[in-house]
């Protein structure tokens, strides 16, 4: 498995990035049951299961983390091995079709369930009302967090999910704090000889912290390369390379802002493009689309990119998706200029055609486009007019059965000489 990226995107900030440094077993399942990654720690449970990275789980075991997966919040399944039992907890990663499988040994609780005094791990025990009548001394945390004592009440809250477990083993099991910001679950074992409920309590504090930093780093990898792009990454591939017969490209620049940020504060100046882009950002989620990035005030981005939007597409060509967020854009953008009493405008370009993408750079390395289709696109924008949006005859050719055009005519342009422009205008 390749390295997670930190909480800064720099791959040479290592912190959280090696799961075969966690003490605890780390192991990934792709949507198919096959086991992709398994830390060192995870030994016993790959013993258990009879299998090793690249096979395929048990039917029965896939079957039950999918379950605790679905489950709100997340559960867990216990592994037995030996003398050892874990319990795993599964999410799935819908961004990287898989399940991350965080496991904890809990093998302590199990061997001194009856003899709480013994445990070393929190043990707690109430009566079928609901009130505690027994606490070792690991579970002052708990006691401590939740401000109750022997003989008094446990919260109703969390007595309905006990009650829950208690009833059903497949429902969750409760997560209760802890002082000091621990978390602990908290399984609720039935000692009907004695009319009593146990509570063993396992300190999750640290999974779950993996489990928070694991989601950061997808987030962050995912705001900067495409979910498909970020998986092959992580499969490990140092090249990444594509070329792409049919691609839409958008180049936009705000009209006159370097003039504007010269009367604004730097902190209005951030604040207002920070609005500017978010905008946009939100348009090309809406319409299936894939930012590339942002020099300055301007924006570039993408159609046609892979099949992560392939569902939007169903009904709508990249062509067209792109088109109709580029008015979308212009229209939102006035929106905006009125709400901070500034006048705002775009030069917009569009260009279809073929084009190459790819991963560049190791520190801060980003995804970006090549090719002559990119380049006329930019030519597009810088060659346009204020409010409007310029496309090249081959995208006017694509789009004019859906789209409302407006001829320009001839437009000089950098390496091409004249070529022919039209503007759109909006949908038919």
């Amino acid at each position: 498995m390749s390295n997670e990226l930190g909480a800064a995107g720099d791959v040479s900030d290592t912190k959280g990035f090696f799961p075969d440094q966690n003490p605890n077993p780390v192991l990934r399942m792709s949507d198919t049951g096959v086991l992709t990654y398994a830390n060192s720690s995870a030994e016993p449970i790959l013993r258990a299961w009879g299998i090793a990275v690249d096979d395929r789980l048990p039917d029965a075991t896939v079957a039950a983390l999918r379950r605790a997966a679905a489950l709100s919040p997340a559960g867990s399944i216990e592994v037995v091995h030996e003398r050892q039992t874990f319990d795993v907890l599964s999410i799935h990663v819908a961004e990287l079709d898989a399940y991350n499988l965080y496991g904890t040994d809990i093998t302590a609780a199990k061997v001194v369930e009856r003899f709480p005094g013994q445990n070393p791990n929190p043990v707690l025990r109430m009566t079928y009302a609901g009130d505690l009548r027994y606490a070792n001394d690991a579970s002052r945390p708990i006691t401590t967090f939740l401000g109750i004592g022997l003989g008094d009440h446990l919260p109703e809250p969390l007595l309905g999910q006990l009650r829950a477990h208690l009833a059903d083993s497949a429902a969750p099991v409760p997560e209760v704090g802890g002082a000091g910001g621990r978390t602990y679950r908290l399984k609720p074992v039935d000692i009907p000889e004695f009319d009593f409920v146990n509570l063993y309590a396992t300190d999750i504090t640290a999974a779950r912290q993996v489990e928070r930093l694991n989601a950061e780093n997808e987030r962050l990898l995912l705001s900067i390369l495409p979910a498909s792009i970020a998986e092959r990454l992580r499969a490990g591939e140092l090249t990444i390379a594509d070329r792409f017969d049919d691609m839409t490209v958008l180049f936009a620049d705000v009209v006159g802002f370097t003039e504007l940020s010269s009367r604004l504060e730097p902190d209005e100046v951030v604040t207002l493009l920070n609005a500017v882009f978010t905008l946009c950002d939100r348009l090309a989620d809406e319409f299936g689309l894939e930012k590339i990035k942002t020099v300055g005030d301007a924006y570039m981005l993408v159609g046609g990119l892979g099949d992560a939007h392939a569902e939007h597409r169903v009904q709508s060509s990249h062509a067209a998706d792109v088109a109709d967020m580029a008015l979308a854009m212009l229209e939102g953008l006035t929106t905006l200029g009125r709400e901070w009493g500034h006048e705002l405008q775009m030069r917009v370009g569009l260009n279809v055609g073929p084009a190459v993408a790819g991963v560049i750079g190791l520190k801060k390395f980003i995804y970006d486009v090549w090719g002559d289709t990119v380049n006329t696109a930019s030519r597009m924008e810088s060659t346009g007019i204020p409010g409007r949006i310029q496309v090249t005859d081959a995208t006017h050719e694509r789009l004019k059965d859906q789209f409302a055009f407006e001829p320009r005519g001839l437009v000089a342009v950098k390496g091409k000489g004249e070529i022919e422009t039209w503007f759109l205008t909006g949908r038919r």
